[in-house]
């Protein structure tokens, strides 16, 4: 699923509990890919400028520099993003949508791929601030790594397998390959009883009786394009409704607002409960 999202244009959200590997996979996908990569450490007292970068004097020129941050990246690693305020997280917005950098009216684009991957631990845990809905809007897709199974554990605990063996994998494929793959994912064709089928989950997401807020306009877009990620992935040039089907919860979840509950993954199960309620076009 963090393949699918990169080749997606996305930002993926990753919420467990510390110590089941959110960074670690990151990292190895920053790897794996000849990516450039950069990992912030989000705490409380972090500034956006220490995120976006910042203009110095230069006594030599008589200029301010701009010095960027560690936004400029192909994958950035935000590490525990809910442990900042709203403010130096609404920093990441604009990068996030628009894959660009303003500030002291300039504009900087960001380099090519870019992606935006995100840990956060649960909410309940101690010094932690919930994401604004606008912030969690521009997250392609939610993920919970969850424990491992018991060999694969084993494994991890008698091997020692962490940054140090992540350090050693050998990129696979190449930026200009990346972009090459986000180019085919971008034109996989999709029927229109497979897009009526997508429309039909977004419209019951507004009309459920447990949500308070559906999904967004966005959310659509997120979840057509993450199908067509998918699909590709898959080796198929086309949609086929269990793309949709399967990717509904994890891009739609974390945009709902439910009217009791306030987890992230009861509104996963209410879409769940909605995509088994649509008849599936044959």
């Amino acid at each position: 699923m963090a393949i699918v999202t990169l080749l997606g244009r996305g930002n993926l959200l990753i919420e467990d509990v510390p110590g089941v590997g959110k960074t670690t996979l990151a990292f190895a996908l920053a790897k794996a890919t000849g990516c450039d990569f950069h990992r912030i450490q989000f705490t409380s007292d972090m500034m956006p400028a220490d995120i976006i970068g910042v203009h110095i004097y230069n006594p030599e020129t008589r200029e301010f520099e701009f010095r960027p941050g560690p936004i400029f990246s192909n994958i950035v690693l935000a590490d525990e993003i809910n442990r900042t305020g709203p403010k130096t997280q609404s920093a990441l917005l604009e990068a996030m949508n628009e894959k660009k950098i303003s500030i002291e009216s300039q504009t900087f684009m960001l380099p090519d791929p870019f992606m935006v991957v995100a840990t956060q631990n649960p909410i309940e845990y101690h010094g932690t601030f919930p994401l604004p809905e606008s912030q969690l809007d521009r997250f392609m897709m939610h993920l919970k790594l969850g424990y491992p199974k018991l060999e694969q554990e084993k494994l991890a605990v008698a091997e020692q397998f962490g940054f140090e063996r992540a350090a050693q994998l050998v990129p696979v494929t190449t930026r200009k390959e990346i972009l090459a793959m986000q180019a085919g994912a971008d034109v996989v064709s999709v029927e229109e009883s497979v897009m009526d089928y997508l429309m039909r989950i977004i419209t019951a997401t507004r009309c459920d009786s447990r949500i308070r807020l559906g999904a967004s306009t966005r959310g659509a877009q997120f979840l057509l394009k993450a199908a067509r990620a998918h699909a590709y992935y898959e080796g198929r040039d086309f949609i086929v409704p269990d793309d949709v089907c399967r990717l509904a919860p994890l891009v739609l979840g974390h945009r709902l607002i439910l009217k009791t509950r306030k987890f992230i993954s009861d509104a996963e199960e209410v879409i769940h409960d909605i995509v088994g309620s649509i008849s599936v076009p044959v």
